[in-house]
């Protein structure tokens, strides 16, 4: 981490709100890439953003190292995300009569692109493969963020990968 990141962080941690805006502008379209990869949807991920940068700012002060900034920021719009996938299943379940009348709408030709199969994960397997494989978390790091052990995040990237094969197998079968 370079001085001057460290510095801003332990200043925004001061309560100095000119900084936790330069760090807003700096982690802005990382947290939102992370929101709209766990949400599918721009305007979600927009709010969830957001919405981490203000409880962010609320909680600086549970902040326990300036080192662990991105982590602890990434954790908190990772819990507002999986809020979020609760609330809407439990406003919007979709019935198997639903699910079905939508495929027959789309073309047999079409392929699940990743971001449609990701749709399917759950969020646990999703989180893990948006962590790693889009955002270079390391292990180590992402058992921090989702706080689980490491072996833990190693089985969930393991069972990621696998239902990620037969979503994108099914998307080759359409």
């Amino acid at each position: 981490m370079d001085e001057e990141l460290y510095r801003l962080i332990y200043q925004a941690k001061r309560g100095e709100k000119e900084a936790f805006t330069v760090l807003i502008k700096r982690y802005k379209g990382h947290v939102y890439r992370y929101a709209l990869g766990m949400l599918g949807d721009q305007m979600e991920a927009e709010d969830a953003a957001q919405e981490a940068f203000i409880k962010a700012y609320y909680s600086m002060n549970q902040l326990e190292t300036e080192y662990a900034f991105s982590a602890w920021l990434i954790r908190i719009v990772s819990n507002l995300c999986k809020d979020k996938l609760k609330k809407r299943a439990r406003e919007q379940p979709l019935s198997t009569e639903n699910e079905e009348l939508i495929k027959s709408y789309e073309p047999t030709h079409l392929r699940l692109t990743i971001e449609e199969a990701l749709k399917h994960l759950t969020p646990e397997h999703r989180e893990v493969i948006i962590l790693h494989d889009i955002h270079g978390y390391r292990y180590e790091e992402i058992a921090v963020i989702v706080d689980v052990p490491v072996g833990t995040v190693k089985s969930r990237m393991h069972a990621a990968r696998m239902a990620l094969r037969i979503e994108m197998k099914k998307g080759d079968e359409l």
